[in-house]
């Protein structure tokens, strides 16, 4: 599609912010109108329009696309979303480790551990740690306190959330990634420890790593958006 628009705006809208073009307000691809929270996050949609040339690229507004995710899906279905959200903590990458007293399990305890358990300290959470891949269910109560946590975000938050939660694997890493004085980089990282320890085994495959720079790609713009979402 050629570009239909020589300038792209952002203007206060009645519940927060609307990208413009040619100053006419944007809609999601659902038709709704797409009123984001903040300045910020405007702005991020914004600068996908602005940066197009004279062909859009219909890959580069992955902003855009998770904003409408956020007004026309989760604001929808907030509670299957958390739900969702709840299952990485079940399941949750930094609880499944190697066995006691192999090289791996020794990672796994120097990188995982302080992650998840400053996550734990923080959320008044218990997480149960498992050697091996059987599912082991976490405790109710510390899944309910998970689940209030996540209520309080709005669906912009949640959308940027989920993406980094299924990304990661790891509902702690997501949930992690909030916080002012974590590394979103250091983060990721944390997530694809095992990965990383298979390359240090048996050397790099190109086609995986192409695939690693591209999920984490995405997470860290998740994050991104998410702290767009939340800004004052």
């Amino acid at each position: 599609m050629k570009r239909f628009y020589k300038e792209v705006g952002v203007e206060e809208a009645e519940g927060g912010f609307v990208v413009t073009l040619d100053n006419r307000r944007m809609k999601t691809q659902g038709g709704q109108a797409q009123i984001v929270p903040t300045d910020a996050l405007a702005r991020l949609l914004a600068g996908e329009w602005a940066a197009q040339g004279d062909t859009l690229d219909p890959k580069a507004f992955p902003f855009r696309d998770m904003a409408d995710y956020a007004i026309d899906r989760v604001s929808a279905e907030r509670d299957e979303v958390i739900d969702k959200l709840l299952s990485y903590a079940e399941t949750d990458t930094l609880c499944y480790r190697a066995e006691p007293g192999e090289a791996l399990f020794e990672r796994q305890e120097a990188e995982w551990e302080p992650v998840l358990a400053a996550f734990e300290k923080r959320h008044a959470v218990a997480f149960t740690r498992i050697s091996g891949i059987v599912h082991h269910a976490q405790s109710e109560d510390s899944l309910t306190r998970l689940r209030e946590a996540l209520a309080e975000e709005d669906a912009f938050a949640l959308a940027g959330l989920q993406t980094m939660a299924s990304l990661a694997a790891s509902l702690c890493i997501a949930m992690e990634s909030r916080e002012a004085d974590n590394d979103a980089e250091a983060l990721w990282d944390a997530s694809t420890l095992e990965e990383r320890w298979q390359v240090e085994q048996w050397g790099e495959d190109a086609e995986a790593r192409e695939r690693s720079d591209r999920q984490r790609a995405e997470f860290l713009r998740a994050h991104r958006f998410y702290r767009a979402a939340k800004a004052a």
